[in-house]
């Protein structure tokens, strides 16, 4: 059945915000069934993250992470392609970054800068190909050969960090550390020289980068001929190829950038804190990114605020769980949970109801 044209602040404003409330009402439930208050531990949550300065930071931080790999689902989407493979494209992609960073690490910090984005991009991109070369030329499922890729991904990296890339002396599946000159500038310390005290915290300039990736994506999917051609092939296949549209360059070009955008992540984890390639770096922010991305509703706007939204339960989460101890870290993953299937899988909840409401409207005010 053909759906209503909505007024867009009614579909980007109205529904994620009842989808977002009916979430919260539910893990409310669940809070209150633990014997708990729900607005007390709502209002922990927020407080833990934005209440204080700090606190900010890291939410901007974790957000940064989710940023990255929400826009790499995102762009593949747009031509109709399920990449699940965010995960092992983002480990890949902190490899190219490492190497960058340890193997370059003497140049200046604004020289080595571009490398290891470059790095982070070619090694992402180049782990997403196989999948887009499969899909493109041979019709094989990119959600299945992308699932399959990060189990690949992380076995060569736990390879490489055990037997080859392992600092010397050391047990740990890690790299050496990088050189000090190629850790990102932290927010707060670029603050300080213009004379702004800033609580210190874990964001740095990696976030700029994130949004100015926004930026280019948005310009690449809704103002060049190439995102034009995803868009197509991603609405109709048979369509586009009437219009002299290649669905197979479309697929390929449209993973490769998910694959890069997806690399990038190890800019703001590897030499924003960790300052070295360990084990499991991301952490699932690969698979965050796929929550993002449905969220978002795969525009760069709406990735930056569902990143916010779920960088904000990461750090809130965080407090809650010490403030409250009786309310453990796999209820923040349940409630967590819960913004993902009410915002994400469930955004057609309210839709028919206020297609009703407002599509009506809008018929009886057309001429």
């Amino acid at each position: 059945m053909a759906q209503a044209k909505l007024p867009g602040w009614v579909n980007a404003g109205l529904i994620p915000a009842l989808n977002l409330l009916t979430a919260f009402a539910v893990s409310g439930l669940v809070i209150l069934a633990m014997g708990e208050n729900p607005m007390t531990a709502f209002g922990y949550l927020i407080y833990g993250a934005f209440g204080y300065g700090e606190a900010v930071g890291y939410t901007l931080f974790y957000a940064t992470n989710f940023i990255f790999t929400g826009l790499a689902v995102a762009v593949a989407f747009h031509c109709y392609l399920f990449n699940i493979g965010g995960e092992g494209q983002a480990y890949l992609g902190g490899l190219g970054i490492g190497l960058v960073c340890l193997y370059l690490g003497d140049l200046p910090f604004w020289a080595v800068l571009p490398l290891t984005v470059l790095g982070g991009a070619l090694f992402g991109a180049a782990w997403a190909a196989v999948p887009a070369y499969l899909q493109a030329r041979r019709g094989s499922h990119i959600v299945i050969t992308t699932i399959m890729f990060n189990f690949i991904g992380s076995s060569v990296m736990t390879w490489l960090l055990v037997d080859r890339l392992k600092r010397p002396g050391s047990q740990l599946p890690e790299t050496s550390h990088f050189p000090e000159q190629t850790w990102m500038p932290k927010v707060h310390e670029l603050a300080a020289q213009f004379g702004l005290d800033l609580a210190r915290s874990p964001v740095n300039l990696s976030l700029l980068i994130a949004l100015l990736c926004c930026v280019g994506v948005w310009l690449f999917i809704w103002r060049t001929r190439w995102g034009y051609e995803m868009r197509a092939v991603g609405k109709n296949p048979e369509a586009a190829v009437y219009g002299g549209i290649s669905p197979a360059k479309a697929i390929m070009v449209s993973m490769l950038l998910s694959g890069a955008l997806a690399g990038l992540m190890g800019l703001n984890e590897l030499m924003g804190v960790q300052h070295r390639v360990i084990i499991n770096f991301t952490n699932g922010c690969g698979f965050v990114g796929i929550a993002i991305a449905l969220m978002g509703r795969n525009h760069p706007l709406g990735i930056v605020l569902a990143s916010l939204l779920m960088g904000a339960l990461f750090q809130g989460g965080a407090e809650l769980a010490f403030e409250m101890p009786t309310i453990t870290r796999d209820m923040i993953w349940t409630i967590q949970g819960f913004v993902i299937l009410f915002t994400g899988a469930l955004e057609h909840l309210y839709r028919p109801r206020l297609e009703r409401i407002f599509g009506r409207g809008e018929a009886e005010v057309a001429p």
